[in-house]
């Protein structure tokens, strides 16, 4: 028996109902993530008060001021463990019918890391929630790597990591103009002239994801070319270098991200989940 079925047999048989929801669940923690971050770049865009250069972490750390803060933020870890679940049953059940040749593989392996990135801030959310303070770490990810560029060939390993993060931002341009992204939502259940918004929404979404993640993948090759790991930087960081470009560059990518909330919102409520 291989790993993945061990892994499926343990998963419940008829899953349909609590993964649905843990599913939306996720997805609406994301789309409230995101929509936090965009809207403290676009306040620091226009110089506002309370605007910053967020990442995940600090955006959802603003949560804590508000009436309610820790049940929010207990949400939001909620959420994003139901996102991280949803993930790995997408791969142990290949609910996208992927197979198992080694693409298939690759791609289902794929759905695991995309919900672990969210692991460590569903954590973090959730000792903010229960203590009322957490640690974010410090610049884990500088931390990380300069540990992989004391390795032998690990600034090859981190120039690599840097491409492979690239390529997932070109990969969110073509989804966006592709119009790919479409098939995450259930448009039917909406009225004509809200698809169309929606799906603006979801273009210029994935377009302002796609250059965050061009920027941090840019970030990263610089590091493993120079050998550098201060070279390296997270969401705060590529909106740092996007407002040097003025505060209108910065602006439009805080307003893209802001929709990219938006659409993944409209996701949890009409969701496509196919195999459970």
């Amino acid at each position: 028996m291989s790993i993945t079925d061990s892994i499926s047999s343990a998963l419940p048989a008829s899953p349909s109902p609590g993964i649905r929801m843990l599913a939306r669940f996720g997805f609406a923690a994301i789309g409230v993530v995101y929509l936090l971050m965009g809207i403290l770049a676009l306040l620091a865009a226009l110089g506002q008060r309370g605007g910053q250069t967020a990442d995940k972490k600090q955006a959802v750390q603003t949560l804590q001021g508000l009436p309610g803060g820790p049940v929010l933020l207990g949400l939001i870890a909620f959420g994003l463990l139901g996102y991280i679940i949803w993930r790995i049953v997408q791969a142990v059940r290949d609910t996208e019918s992927k197979g198992s040749g080694a693409k298939g593989i690759g791609q289902r392996l794929s759905y695991i890391g995309s919900g672990l990135v969210y692991a460590s801030l569903a954590w973090f959310a959730a000792r903010l929630a229960w203590n009322g303070a957490a640690d974010s770490g410090g610049n884990t990810q500088q931390t990380l790597t300069a540990k992989v560029l004391s390795w032998p060939g690990g600034d090859w390993l981190v120039l690599l990591l840097g491409l492979i993060i690239i390529v997932v931002g070109i990969y969110q341009l073509i989804n966006a103009y592709s119009g790919r992204f479409q098939q995450y939502i259930n448009a039917s259940n909406l009225p004509p002239n809200q698809q169309n918004v929606v799906y603006r929404a979801g273009q210029i979404g994935y377009t302002a994801r796609g250059i965050v993640l061009v920027i941090i993948g840019y970030f990263f090759v610089q590091a493993g070319r120079e050998s550098r790991a201060s070279a390296v930087g997270a969401t705060d960081e590529a909106f740092d270098l996007l407002a040097t470009m003025g505060p209108a560059v910065l602006g439009v990518v805080a307003l893209g991200l802001m929709a990219y909330g938006f659409y993944m919102l409209v996701q949890a409520r009409y969701p496509v989940l196919r195999g459970v």
